[in-house]
């Protein structure tokens, strides 16, 4: 592979225009969000702690969850001690490691989560509708590699506030 672009080879126009499309798609997406769960009265990083916990049924050990949102561990430990004064987390001990807590949705938060997961994957398959399986299977098999390679390009250094979610 080579750190280049051949002058005049397509990649000249499409690389540009493939990066400044991610990054607005994924700005919009997450906007479109953002005003799509308002209703709820969670911040976006609230309402991301919400719904990546729905799925963890015996809770996440905090590190986990830093890593499974991409935010740095301290900024997790705030955001959680905020959410569980709220009533809407738990941290309990690990059982295999008594040093790691887990991080679990209290049952108040449980049925909400629910509920904002019904927001999302509605918006989900309203930006999606129409596209045929193979260009979505296509869109995700480039995207899945550029976000390898990114990943890879970062190996060794401190992890960024970004991360693959199921969002």
């Amino acid at each position: 592979m080579t750190d280049t672009v051949a002058p005049g080879s397509p990649a000249e126009v499409l690389y540009p225009r493939f990066s400044l499309l991610l990054h607005r798609t994924a700005s919009l997406w997450r906007l479109a969000l953002d005003r799509r769960l308002k209703p709820f009265g969670f911040s976006q990083a609230s309402w991301r702690v919400l719904i990546a916990l729905k799925w963890e049924t015996e809770g996440c050990l905090q590190i986990r969850l830093a890593e499974q949102l991409g935010i740095e561990a301290p900024t997790l430990v705030r955001l959680l001690d905020r959410m569980e004064s709220q009533g809407w987390v738990a941290r309990q001990p690990d059982p295999r490691d008594r040093r790691s807590k887990r991080v679990v949705l209290t049952p108040a938060s449980l049925a909400l989560a629910a509920e904002m997961e019904g927001q999302v994957e509605a918006l989900r398959a309203e930006l999606l509708a129409g596209y045929e399986p193979a260009a979505l299977e296509a869109a995700i098999a480039v995207l899945e590699g550029v976000y390898d390679r990114a990943a890879a390009s970062l190996a060794g250094e401190a992890p960024l506030d970004a991360g693959k979610e199921e969002i």
